[in-house]
């Protein structure tokens, strides 16, 4: 039985509903035709020019990306501007593309991340929205498994993420526990990282001032860059894809953190 576009985002509407999306928020059939049949899907954190190519030389029907490819509205489709550039070549080449943004974050991401730090205890950061399933929203708070050093916490979230490097505002030694993750940009969750009473949030984005503010009010910040966890994504879908359509070929296109520390 061939499958199409729409089969495709039927079953992702189903798990990742987009009405659970932030109201800002543009998730959804960004680029393609419904009926547009699908042989093999691309994965991925964001629809760059790259990964653009590297979609169309491997033959993909369809890429799935978390980060919206169109957040604001286009007056103009021409190879003027990279959206535009993205858009006609995928239309070139028959191709189409969805995204799932907050409503991936909020229906997935935020346990995903949590479970790599095998948190418990968890409690929504940000209540977005509830369901038939129960409440929703935005990052988890929760207790580690034993208390440990602001650093060897960093150190396990380094691995947890395989991540680089990170950014840590607060001291290293100060014991922790109780600590909250948000993947992607983070500055909004200080507030109710505090108001659960957390010790450290992992996140990403912080800006200079909001991180020493946070520590000064008793929060550790981690700076794992908007990249360094929400990267998860990719791996996770490939697995989504293989276990709703396990005839259909899935491409993981790993990208590399948009920045180098030097």
């Amino acid at each position: 039985m061939e499958l199409c576009v729409k089969d495709i985002i039927d079953r992702l509407e189903r798990d990742f509903p987009c009405r659970m999306a932030m109201d800002w928020d543009n998730p959804g059939l960004q680029v393609g035709r419904l009926t547009g049949n699908v042989d093999r899907i691309a994965v991925a954190l964001d629809a760059t020019d790259e990964v653009v190519r590297q979609s169309v030389r491997t033959g993909a029907d369809l890429l799935l990306t978390h980060h919206p490819l169109l957040l604001s509205g286009l007056r103009q489709i021409n190879d003027g501007s990279m959206a535009g550039r993205r858009i006609l070549t995928m239309a070139e080449h028959g191709m189409a593309h969805y995204a799932m943004h907050t409503n991936y974050d909020t229906a997935r991401m935020g346990a995903l991340a949590a479970d790599r730090l095998h948190l418990q205890g968890r409690k929504l950061l940000e209540l977005t929205g509830s369901d038939e399933k129960g409440d929703y929203g935005i990052g988890f708070a929760g207790m580690l498994e034993r208390p440990m050093t602001a650093r060897e916490c960093c150190l396990m979230a380094k691995e947890a993420f395989h991540l680089e490097s990170l950014r840590l505002f607060g001291s290293q030694e100060k014991t922790v526990q109780y600590i909250a993750v948000s993947p992607g940009s983070g500055k909004s969750m200080i507030r109710p990282a505090l108001e659960l009473g957390a010790e450290l949030l992992i996140t990403g984005d912080i800006g200079h001032h909001d991180g020493i503010d946070a520590a000064d009010q008793g929060l550790l910040v981690a700076d794992a860059g908007h990249y360094g966890i929400e990267h998860i994504f990719i791996a996770d879908m490939c697995e989504w894809v293989k276990r709703e359509f396990p005839q259909v070929e899935v491409i993981s296109l790993q990208q590399e953190s948009p920045f180098a520390e030097i």
